[in-house]
């Protein structure tokens, strides 16, 4: 099938060489020349484990084509998606939809034969209408359906996802549309088909209800977690307990230091606005996100009670990324630590395998302005420290050489924010450990 993609962020870009590897014609346009020219000579803008073997084995077998050329992208295929970004572009959590919208007149102008416009961007309910009278305005004579088809990938996981997906929800009514959208998906499943079909706008509310479910149960076992600070109970043992519950398993049941990334926090912001519109006030929702933009700082609120003043002190930050296996710091909660920290006057030495560069240049100036330093070697940002903060749990992470660190490190405490250490194997050595609620 002739199939394009407009955008080449995480979602545009798996999604493109995924249909590109099931025998599709792809064809992948972005407006950044500079992107567009880099993916043709193999370079992958994004770090995410698996894409970058994926997109240069399905370009050398000439399935996988990029462009600066919407239009072109337009006229080559019989469904185009639009993968393009949909960030926060206000304080009341309504997403920006300008580069959709343009998208879509892109593609209005460029219509032949019958289309399916698939909106893959997380958008807010009614969407699919906004884009079909877009496209109408500009090409009342042409035949096309748009239809909704959220992503529910996980970055880290992203190409694994595309591939295996646990369901493909596509929200449209017309049967060309649904007929033409089961060829496509119909190989990503072995062995049970799991396409759900449905109309647009409860499409579009799914992804949103969705992401805003599991931002409240990491929300709730934050709490939870908070809670067995205070009363002396261990959160992980409570976890195992709940987690156990068939009705309730252990997944996204894990405390820390809040959520962050493309999805979670800005859809839940996104949802509480759309509910409001209509007079409602998704209490839920908007108390799991006030409960993560709290939990961001727990760490630094046990650093403060650990050190009092913590202005001098040198401080080691494993881990920058939201998440481990990405290069993404959108609402990192480490950002928020850092930048309280050095608020505060510590001096702050950082380390990240992917998100370094993409961390440094979100603190601007306050790189210089707070002598704020980046390692490469997780051990040479440990060197002199005070205390040691683990902020992402990158595999490297979870079993360091502890009797290095004693050595290396000036004072002896960790501040451990995803419970990846031991505290019998760290305290045996001398030193302080605090976790999330243990």
């Amino acid at each position: 099938m002739k199939v394009s993609v407009i955008g080449t962020g995480y979602v545009g870009l798996v999604a493109a060489a995924a249909f590109a590897d099931h025998g599709n014609d792809v064809v992948c346009a972005d407006i950044d020349e500079a992107k567009i020219e880099g993916l043709k000579q193999g370079v992958i803008p994004i770090y995410e484990p698996g894409l970058e073997p994926l997109v240069k084995r399905n370009v050398a077998a000439g399935r996988l084509k990029f462009t600066t050329s919407n239009a072109d992208a337009a006229k080559h295929a019989e469904i185009i998606f639009l993968a393009v970004g949909t960030p926060t572009g206000g304080t009341d959590g309504a997403p920006k939809l300008d580069y959709l919208f343009q998208a879509a007149r892109d593609v209005a102008a460029n219509l032949s034969d019958f289309t399916v416009i698939v909106n893959k961007s997380t958008v807010p309910v009614g969407t699919a209408e906004r884009v079909t009278r877009i496209i109408n305005e500009i090409a009342p004579d042409a035949d096309f359906v748009v239809a909704s088809n959220p992503e529910f990938l996980k970055e880290g996981v992203a190409v694994q996802d595309f591939m295996h997906p646990d369901r493909v929800i596509i929200g449209t009514e017309d049967e060309r549309a649904r007929e033409l959208l089961h060829r496509l998906y119909h190989p990503f499943f072995r062995t049970s088909e799991r396409l759900l079909f449905m109309n647009a706008r409860s499409a579009e509310l799914t992804k949103y209800a969705s992401n805003a479910y599991l931002a409240a149960r990491i929300s709730f076992i934050n709490d939870v977690a908070n809670l067995c600070d205070a009363v002396g109970a261990d959160v992980e043992e409570v976890r195992r307990g709940m987690g156990s519950d068939a009705r309730i398993g252990n997944k996204f049941l894990y405390p820390g230091v809040g959520y962050g990334g493309s999805c979670f926090p800005k859809d839940t912001r996104a949802l509480i606005r759309t509910a409001r519109e209509h007079g409602l006030s998704m209490s839920i929702v908007a108390s799991a996100d006030r409960i993560n933009e709290s939990q961001k700082l727990v760490l630094v609120r046990k650093i403060r009670a650990q050190f009092g003043d913590v202005a001098g002190k040198t401080l080691a930050i494993w881990g920058l990324a939201f998440k481990p296996n990405t290069d993404d710091i959108r609402e990192a909660p480490a950002l928020s630590i850092v930048r309280s920290l050095a608020s505060d006057g510590a001096k702050l030495r950082l380390t990240d395998p992917e998100a370094g560069p993409n961390f440094m240049a979100a603190l601007g100036d306050s790189v210089e302005n707070f002598g704020i330093e980046f390692f490469d070697d997780p051990y040479e940002a440990a060197k002199g420290a005070d205390a040691l903060i683990m902020t992402t749990e990158w595999r490297q992470y979870r079993s360091p050489d502890f009797p290095r660190l004693a050595e290396i490190m000036q004072g002896k405490a960790l501040f451990d924010g995803r419970n990846q250490w031991e505290r019998e194997e760290v305290e045996a050595l001398g030193f302080f450990y605090t976790g999330i609620g243990r």
